[in-house]
């Protein structure tokens, strides 16, 4: 996918993204910030004002700027930022900054104040109102980002798109999906996604709803609907998780994998299948072939609340993983 916002959130909080500090949120939370839903109109007012869907500070009365610190729930390469200022009109902050770091573990808040860090987006104008988006330069691997606005004001969401960097060591701990945004992997094509981001096909988690899973919409032709996934490294899989959980009218009536070797040769992992609504179908496959990609053909179209495929990298695929994460270290910067 060319288009840098279609990239995933590495920040938003159904990914594990979280709000770790920030130096004021007087009129509005600093969590409100990285919420999966797209902000909300409020006609309320509480004991310090209106209340608003985002993050707001209280009005400056000495120079300086404001900012909150999130942690990736992805750690990845930044490729583009929508600083979104919905229904902020008078209040919204007239520029923005941000800044990224990649520290191992699990700080505390307190040990990234001297972390080393690095610009992603220079001082930018914003506009009230308005889903303000930035492309950004491929740079190192971050894990956190800081948002400093000028000098005050309100931002409803961040968004923080870009291209997931795993860690190599969590996946040698055993069996892992491949597929999983989180371990790398990533949606590389898809036929129709009308009714839901293909990325949420391979978020974290069980699917809350059927709004949380990857739907296309209705066929009226003989064809049949796809998506193309991305593994995070060459592997071979030997177990599919094919969940139609919530999808009880509109679940496939049944659905294939086929796999694609880095020589660019495809073979069958597992036949079509006949699929039940609302049910997670758990599939044996082969395992005997490394795959970089795996493509899911539905039949003839429907919705798929998540796709899992367990199995392991191959020597070559963890030799590439290894070399990622040092070129996209800070450290080689």
């Amino acid at each position: 996918m060319s288009d840098p916002f279609d990239l995933p959130d590495l920040a938003v909080r159904t990914q594990g993204g979280a709000v770790v500090a920030a130096n004021d949120e007087f009129f509005a939370g600093k969590e409100n910030l990285i919420l999966p839903r797209p902000p909300q109109a409020r006609d309320d007012f509480g004991a310090r004002g209106k209340e608003y869907d985002g993050w707001e500070t209280r009005r400056r009365r000495e120079p300086g700027t404001d900012w909150a610190v999130v942690r990736l729930g992805m750690p990845g390469i930044v490729r583009g930022v929508v600083v979104d200022t919905a229904f902020f009109l008078g209040n919204y902050p007239p520029r923005a900054s941000l800044e990224g770091t990649s520290v191992e573990g699990h700080p505390p808040a307190s040990v990234l104040v001297d972390a080393d860090w690095v610009p992603l987006l220079p001082l930018s104008e914003l506009a009230g109102g308005t889903a303000n988006r930035f492309t950004v330069e491929p740079g190192p691997r971050v894990t956190h980002v800081r948002l400093s606005i000028h000098p005050d004001g309100g931002v409803a969401r961040l968004r923080v798109h870009g291209e997931v960097v795993p860690d190599p060591r969590l996946l040698d701990a055993g069996p892992c999906d491949l597929a999983a945004l989180e371990n790398g992997g990533t949606v590389s094509g898809v036929s129709n996604a009308f009714y839901g981001s293909p990325h949420q096909l391979i978020g974290r988690g069980d699917a809350r709803s059927m709004g949380e899973g990857w739907e296309n919409a209705r066929r009226r032709d003989d064809g049949n609907d796809w998506v193309e996934v991305t593994l995070a490294c060459e592997g071979t899989v030997t177990l599919a998780e094919l969940d139609t959980s919530w999808f009880l009218g509109n679940a496939p009536g049944a659905a294939s994998l086929t796999g694609t070797t880095a020589d660019g040769d495809e073979i069958g992992l597992l036949p079509v299948t006949p699929l039940q609504p609302d049910t997670r179908h758990r599939l044996v496959l082969p395992g005997d072939t490394g795959v970089t990609r795996v493509r899911m053909d539905v039949f003839p179209d429907g919705g798929m609340a998540r796709l899992r495929l367990w199995g392991r990298p191959t020597e070559e695929g963890r030799a590439a993983l290894d070399r990622r994460w040092e070129e996209t270290s800070l450290r080689s910067r």
